[in-house]
């Protein structure tokens, strides 16, 4: 459960997690692993790049990386870091008298198979370049943290949206440097609203479990994501468990799809 982003957690959001996907009809094989519980793991991983020189502190603000930036860049990478603080060895953090936080000096870009999307090459320079793995707050970065705690899991398949496919490249730099195995990478297509714009609140209440308040029935809505996906032939109600061997990779549609308000009609919703 990646919950270090203490500043946007909301009581009472674990446990809804839990419900929904327990409405659902999924499961887990182990005790839920709270991120927020395993920050001496990610100190110690900081630590063990700091000794391998592969991380630097950096005092740039937001705003000093946006005014150095000449490149364009993607809506969500933010601007390509200038290398300001790149010169900087581990041991002068010591010296530091203003707030700075650890980055990754990006020395290459790995290619690799995605298991859904084929065979990719991100170059990481132009991709935000030089990337932060604890931050000044003093917490680890979703990079840093997602490897280690996959990594002490042994994860072998990570299947998630195609709006984090860069954040593997970087990902599998940690894991070669920390020395532990990397997992498997699928990136799928992200569900949109009627806009083609990512899902959120400004499509309405579209969360499990506003769903559930509605009296959707979780079938119904296992359905339409099957069909969805490809997997089944109309939006019919369906269980988790029945949807297990109609699974296929390669049936999901290139394109995001898009749930409308006709959709969510016909499962009851709206």
């Amino acid at each position: 459960m990646e919950d270090i982003d203490v500043w946007r957690n909301k009581p009472g959001a674990v446990e809804q997690l839990l419900d929904d996907l327990r409405w659902l009809g999924l499961d887990w094989d182990g005790e839920v692993v709270l991120q927020s519980r395993r920050l001496a793991d990610h100190a110690a991983a900081l630590d063990r790049l700091k000794q391998l020189e592969l991380v630097f502190p950096c005092t740039c603000t937001r705003a000093d990386i946006e005014s150095a930036a000449s490149a364009p860049h993607l809506e969500h990478e933010g601007p390509t870091y200038p290398g300001t603080c790149r010169h900087r060895r581990a041991a002068d953090a010591d010296a530091l008298t203003v707030p700075y936080a650890w980055r990754l000096r990006v020395t290459d870009s790995p290619a690799f198979v995605d298991l859904y999307a084929g065979p990719k090459a991100i170059d990481l320079q132009m991709a935000q370049g030089d990337f932060v793995v604890w931050r000044s707050m003093g917490v680890p970065a979703y990079q840093l943290a997602v490897v280690v705690d996959d990594g002490a899991a042994g994860v072998t398949e990570v299947i998630r949206g195609d709006d984090l496919l860069t954040s593997t490249p970087r990902q599998l730099l940690l894991y070669r440097a920390l020395g532990l195995s990397a997992p498997a990478f699928a990136h799928v297509p992200l569900v949109v609203g009627a806009d083609g714009r990512r899902l959120a609140k400004r499509h309405g209440d579209t969360r499990l479990s506003g769903l559930r308040a509605a009296g959707v029935p979780a079938e119904k809505l296992l359905g339409l994501l099957g069909w969805s996906c490809g997997w089944l032939d109309r939006p019919e109600p369906i269980t988790a468990r029945e949807l297990v061997p109609l699974f296929r990779m390669a049936a999901i549609p290139s394109e995001p799809f898009a749930l409308t308000p006709e959709l969510l009609r016909g499962i009851g919703f709206g």
